[in-house]
């Protein structure tokens, strides 16, 4: 039981790390054709700072190593 909850939480955290990450690519690639003003960007940027905190709990509880990306 414990290891298959192991792994739920790996595949779980891998998941949001690369949603995180790839969040902030559409954000630059947005952010560089000049479109921080639209809605579409806005949202890009709300789910940013639930995903951030997200991993930002997992650091203060310990569960990452480090917290690649989170600014």
């Amino acid at each position: 039981m414990n290891e298959k909850r192991l792994e739920a939480f790996e595949k779980m955290l891998a998941a949001v790390q690369n949603e995180y990450d790839d969040i902030l690519v559409k954000m630059e690639n947005m952010k560089a054709d000049g479109k921080v003003k639209t809605v579409t960007y806005q949202q890009m940027m709300s789910r940013k700072m639930t995903y951030q905190n997200m991993l930002s709990l997992y650091g203060i509880y310990g569960l990452v190593e480090n917290e690649k990306g989170i600014e």
